[in-house]
């Protein structure tokens, strides 16, 4: 990644916060880096490199600087603090429905982030409002949704493959959310493609 050195230059000297994140300073002299916000007194121009990344800045052999904390900086998973673990929580829910079948349990997508499930749950209950398994189960129900309108699936493979255990289960959670039975959603369907 190749980066504007005047536009970095302009950025580093006037600490100018749009650019928090989007690059980072190396200090040769002391080995540090720090993002361009870093309240300490600037070095000498001659003495610094910009970089583009964290990681190039410590593949350079540069440690993070203690006051800035570049290593969470905007745009890294640290600065999201535990958003990025509901983020990755979410993504493994609805794509790989991690909480689907029997194998899919909060304990286990717990462990897949990186903390324990009763602080998983805690931390879904901050940020989105709702338990890892109701926000399983709205994927579940949207993948079901998705499924009616757009194949001819039989309702045993669309419940199968939205994630849900049984066609009972299936049909009761469908009910309960659109107040209607799945094939009401199907028959609504085939009446407006017939009507084309």
């Amino acid at each position: 990644m190749s980066l504007d050195l005047s536009l970095c230059e302009q950025a580093w000297r006037t600490r100018d916060p749009a650019f928090d994140g989007r690059f980072f300073i190396g200090v040769r002299t002391t080995g540090i880096y720090c993002r361009c916000v870093c309240p300490v007194r600037q070095p000498l121009r001659r003495n610094i490199e910009f970089l583009p990344s964290a990681a190039a800045a410590e593949r350079g052999g540069y440690r993070p600087c203690l006051r800035c904390r570049p290593e969470s900086a905007p745009f890294c998973p640290a600065w999201k603090g535990s958003m990025a673990i509901v983020e990755k929580a979410v993504r493994l829910i609805r794509e790989d429905g991690a909480l689907d079948g029997e194998d899919g349990t909060v304990d286990a997508l717990a462990g897949r982030v990186g903390v324990g499930a009763r602080q998983l749950t805690r931390l879904f209950r901050k940020h989105l409002g709702a338990t890892p398994s109701q926000v399983a189960r709205t994927a579940r129900v949207q993948r079901a949704k998705r499924l009616l309108s757009e194949t001819e699936l039989s309702m045993t493979e669309i419940a199968a493959q939205a994630g849900f255990g049984s066609l009972r289960r299936f049909n009761a959670v469908f009910q309960e959310v659109y107040r209607r039975p799945p094939g009401a959603i199907r028959r609504q369907r085939t009446r407006a493609v017939r009507a084309e």
